[in-house]
């Protein structure tokens, strides 16, 4: 092979950074090595450029300026790196023979010292979200780079890299490599959990207001935008109630009475009750529910024995008793105060909407608010939150439907996502109303079911709302194209 091969990775500190230059040196394919740093300094076999945020538009088309080869390795996190076996060659060969936009690949990761296998997961078309994780190493044609800076992208301070692997993705494939080509120093030692909300924390609002702009233009591209002309919801018909809170439970003897005592203590001017389904618990949770007396308590236990979150919710919202309104609460978390049934039944009459979504507070298991605090999901707009829905991994909570719609479209059969699925397919047909305050408290202990999530499980989930964004985004380009030809 020939030097087909430029090079770009971020400043990595100098003994580390001379370290992964002397590896590229010894490869045949490359041509060239840049190093992006944020002020001028002297590098030896590498050519300086100045990048003073890596992900920015002007980064991006600083490397498309200084590619002259057919590929350009792109390396943009700060972390240390190191180059496997014959990576270089690998990655390259596979990119020639696979014609792709872009690769990536598996990796290494090395954390307080300890080596351990990180795989990432294959790119889907619906693959949207801007933190895919695509491993410390990314490989792209020249072509794709050139074309970056003929689309005159704004001048984005963070989405400039997130515009790029979108342009890639409609110019060809983005594919992995299931091999561990690369080893990175992870120093983010925190939990899944701990990180799941990092994207309201600094000056995350900047960054997903651009990111937010970068998507929607994507959608645009490949007739995926949805225009805000939603189907009316017709309210009529008669329900046992106006609202059932629903109330999934497996072995939550620690906080189901919590939980159960916030939605009999709401005040309404409309009858409620509570559905809770005991999905076969075997702790004392069942004879916890037993214990209550009131009337408004209903209490189901299914047959089935294969039931996710999303099955049981399925059986409450097919149950006779179930109300107009079906209001989510799950068994570790509690209503902000006694007037959220109020004021979520309140915004479906107010905004005609077939869903609505609160916001809630961060806290521990003595309901006391941790950090980030309130979370709101302000990135939903009322004309543009359907398309950035495809971006963003999450709703918010609490989540309430319109029954009638609810059992149309009927709820995935799982213990993930479910909530996500569901309200993807409602935005695409009808307004979803957002209430900005806190209506809600999101306990944060260590039963939650994302509080340390393996590698493993934490790539079955991204991949799992991947396909749910991949089915949806299919369903909104045939939706466009029936209006077209209407």
């Amino acid at each position: 092979m020939t030097r087909c091969l430029d090079c770009f990775i971020a400043w990595k500190g100098n003994e580390n950074t001379s370290d992964i230059i002397l590896e590229l040196k010894r490869s045949p394919l490359v041509a060239n090595i840049f190093v992006l740093c944020p002020e001028p300094i002297e590098i030896e076999s590498a050519k300086v450029l100045v990048s003073k945020n890596p992900y920015s538009t002007e980064t991006i088309e600083l490397i498309a300026d200084n590619t002259t080869s057919k590929f350009a390795l792109i390396s943009l996190q700060n972390n240390q790196l190191q180059i496997g076996q014959f990576a270089i060659e690998r990655i390259i060969q596979l990119a020639i023979n696979s014609d792709a936009s872009m690769i990536y690949s598996d990796y290494y990761e090395l954390k307080n010292g300890v080596r351990s296998n990180h795989p990432v997961i294959d790119y889907q078309f619906g693959s949207l979200r801007d933190d895919f994780n695509f491993g410390p190493v990314q490989i792209f044609r020249q072509n794709i780079l050139k074309e970056f800076t003929s689309e005159n992208y704004p001048e984005w301070s963070q989405a400039g890299y997130y515009s790029l692997r979108l342009l890639a993705s409609r110019r060809g494939d983005i594919c992995r490599i299931p091999e561990f080509l690369f080893t990175m120093d992870e120093m983010d030692t925190r939990k899944s959990g701990e990180k799941q909300f990092d994207y309201v924390s600094g000056d995350a609002r900047l960054k997903q207001i651009e990111m937010e702009e970068a998507c929607t233009a994507h959608l645009k591209e490949i007739d995926g935008f949805l225009s805000s002309d939603f189907k009316p919801v017709d309210f009529s018909g008669s329900f046992p109630v106006e609202a059932s809170v629903i109330i999934p439970v497996r072995n939550r003897i620690k906080t189901i009475e919590d939980a159960v005592d916030s939605v009999l203590s709401q005040k309404a001017n409309f009858d409620f009750n509570l559905i809770v389904v005991d999905n076969h618990s075997n702790d004392d949770t069942t004879e916890i529910l037993k214990n209550y007396k009131d009337d408004r308590l209903i209490h189901i236990t299914p047959e089935r024995e294969n039931l996710g979150i999303g099955g049981c919710w399925n059986e409450a919202v097919f149950h006779q008793e179930c109300g107009r309104f079906a209001v989510q609460l799950d068994s570790d978390d509690l209503y902000f105060d006694e007037n959220t049934l109020q004021k979520i039944v309140d915004k479906f009459y107010e905004e005609k909407c077939a869903m609505v979504i609160g916001s809630y507070q961060m806290c521990n298991f003595d309901l006391e608010e941790i950090p980030p605090g309130l979370i709101d999901h302000k990135e939903w707009t009322p004309d543009n939150g359907p398309n950035n829905a495809l971006r963003i991994n999450g709703l918010g909570a609490p989540r309430a439907f319109s029954t009638p719609i609810l059992r149309e479209i009927r709820i995935p059969n799982t213990s993930y996502g479910e909530d996500y699925a569901v309200g993807l397919a409602i935005s695409r047909i009808y307004k979803i109303g957002r209430i900005y305050d806190a209506i809600y408290r999101c306990r944060r202990w260590e039963d939650n079911s994302d509080a340390s999530l393996d590698i493993a499980k934490q790539n079955v989930h991204n991949a799992y709302k991947d396909s749910l964004r991949t089915f949806e985004l299919k369903a909104r380009i045939q939706l466009n194209k029936e209006k077209a030809g209407n």
